[in-house]
């Protein structure tokens, strides 16, 4: 990867990190099926006039969408619902293991020795982390986190050859539309009380809705799709998500007044340990 999608992908992580933290406290007003929803139509809706209709793409699209939006990010963030964002942007690393053994499985994109041993070890530092007393009890949460980890590396191996063929802001434009109305509808249906969520709303739960909306999701995936074009995504995923760790912790201690624990630090550590021999590669490999 050369040094300018490695300085591209690295501000995905920056963007990432502090709006999967600060998206907690707007649960409060949004439950996070309807949360996810808002952020899509937010999106598409500054994105989306300015590109052409891919045609002949539109059910890839929607495919994609369904997998990688819709399903993944009403896992995911229901799964934040249940635990501490300090432990829930620990477990997302678990997209780099499974985003590897996906690509193999479905690109062809064989991985080192190194790096099914660094799937080993990111695993064991799962087991670790969710031994965290500010986590006992607390499995369902810790499951769907995980899920959605593994349904969002599912789903970049399916967007990765749209990626290819659609302009990178396009297709996250696309995915948005596609995505944010099935998420209310879902919301709705699950989530109920959808008019007197959006009418009873704070303030501030509207302003961070606005900035994963607006700013976190047209930035952070444009740049992700952008560098996942021209660079394997065993290359990609881990230099995208190794920044999210610092700073999705710092902005939980700070904003949110979390306090790790012991296990999740040495958990935590252990997983992205995992994720670095996943990334390392010895000069003349692939």
């Amino acid at each position: 990867m050369n040094l300018k999608d490695t300085l591209v992908a690295s501000l995905v992580p920056i963007f990432l990190g502090f709006g999967f933290v600060i998206a907690k406290p707007a649960f409060e007003s949004f439950p996070p099926v309807l949360l996810m929803g808002i952020r899509f139509i937010f999106a598409a809706s500054i994105l989306i006039w300015w590109f052409p209709i891919p045609k002949g793409y539109l059910k890839k699209i929607f495919i994609a969408s369904f997998i990688a939006n819709t399903l993944q990010y009403s896992i995911t963030y229901t799964g934040l619902n249940y635990i501490d964002a300090s432990a829930a942007v620990l477990l997302v690393q678990t997209e780099v293991p499974f985003g590897v053994i996906f690509a193999y499985f479905m690109l062809k994109e064989k991985p080192t020795v190194r790096a099914i041993v660094g799937i080993g070890i990111a695993f064991i530092g799962v087991y670790i982390l969710t031994g965290s007393p500010n986590l006992d009890g607390k499995y369902f949460g810790i499951g769907l986190t995980i899920l959605g980890s593994a349904i969002w590396a599912l789903g970049q191996v399916i967007v990765k050859p749209l990626s290819k063929e659609i302009n990178p802001l396009a297709l996250v434009a696309w995915l948005a539309l596609f995505s944010g109305p099935t998420l209310i509808f879902l919301s709705t249906i699950i989530e109920g009380n959808t008019i007197d969520h959006l009418t009873t709303a704070k303030f501030n739960h509207w302003m961070i809705a606005f900035y994963i909306g607006f700013i976190m999701q047209p930035v952070t995936y444009g740049c992700f799709y952008y560098v996942l074009k021209n660079n394997p995504l065993y290359k990609v995923l881990p230099i995208v998500t190794m920044g999210i760790p610092p700073t999705g912790l710092l902005a939980a201690i700070f904003l949110l007044g979390e306090k790790p624990t012991t296990e999740l630090f040495i958990g935590g550590t252990v997983i992205i340990l995992g994720v670095i021999m996943i990334l390392y590669k010895k000069k003349g490999e692939v």
